[in-house]
């Protein structure tokens, strides 16, 4: 199973921006995934090619199967589906935040843009999960405009998008971070990126990136050899950027209990997680 990539928008998303101009409450259904609002702004996303936040946590070992399971049951007409994860003392209100978050803004890479011929409006549908956090038409396309543009940096190797992910093990030793290492540990040749992802219960979007990102640095194989390849710089992290001197090296101040739960390697999620860890220390 690939991963697919929606084509780029020409324009904002206008079915989200009529439901907050609007400030509708319901559910958003288009041809990738299902949008849940409250007065016009989005609470969850769910689409078939993003891990949720089920898996995420489950993947992470926060949460017991069983428990997601038990928790939607029992979420009752209030929706407190998300507060009764935090009571049974699963995680904290900060990682339910940050995880909520990032899966969101996750599944909303993959489901937008909504074509107004193939989207449905239900009045009044809500998720048991509940509004853990809103985020606005406006920031929710931002974010997903972002993402695109870091992606499209790399789009000489789009090819590695869908196909099963090759290490090249020849070339171990070079410098990766945490998160790559672990795809590359898990890639046997037969499980394409999507399938990596839920796996090992993280960002799709984040995958796809690293993957490519491996792709550029010689690290995977690349099914079909992209044309004029950029060359990256000797030294160079797999972002694209110099290393930092080593005197400019420092280990972060700030710590999570799972760090690569909370994906603090995506753009829109590290400056939350460290104000929030900020917030909580100084309670």
């Amino acid at each position: 199973m690939g991963l697919p990539i929606p084509p780029r928008p020409s324009a904002p998303a206008g079915l989200l921006d009529r439901c907050a101009a609007e400030r509708v409450t319901g559910a958003l259904r288009g041809p990738h995934g299902c949008f849940y609002l409250l007065d016009g702004a989005v609470y969850c996303v769910e689409d078939a090619a993003a891990p949720g936040l089920e898996a995420r946590l489950t993947a992470a070992g926060k949460v017991p199967p069983q428990g997601w399971q038990y928790a939607a049951e029992t979420a009752g007409p209030q929706l407190r589906g998300g507060q009764f994860l935090v009571s049974e003392g699963w995680l904290t209100q900060g990682e339910l935040e940050i995880c909520h978050l990032a899966a969101l803004l996750d599944a909303a890479f993959f489901a937008l843009p909504l074509p107004p011929e193939a989207t449905s409006f239900t009045p009044g549908t809500a998720h048991w999960l509940g509004a853990v956090r809103r985020v606005s038409a406006t920031a929710l396309q931002q974010a997903t405009a972002r993402r695109r543009a870091l992606l499209d940096q790399l789009h000489p190797w789009a090819a590695v998008d869908t196909s099963p992910v090759i290490p090249v093990h020849a070339h171990a030793s070079a410098r990766t971070t945490s998160r790559q290492r672990r795809l590359l540990d898990r890639a046997d040749g037969r499980h394409t990126p999507h399938e990596l992802a839920r796996a090992l219960g993280q960002s799709a979007f984040m995958t796809l990136l690293d993957i490519r990102r491996l792709a550029a640095a010689g690290l995977v194989h690349v099914p079909q050899a992209p044309a004029a390849l950029p060359r990256r710089q000797p030294g160079a992290s797999l972002d694209g950027h110099p290393p930092p001197a080593a005197e400019e090296r420092h280990t972060p101040t700030w710590q999570l209990p799972v760090p690569e739960l909370l994906d603090t390697a995506d753009p829109d999620i590290a400056l939350l997680v460290r104000l929030r860890t900020a917030l909580e220390e100084n309670l």
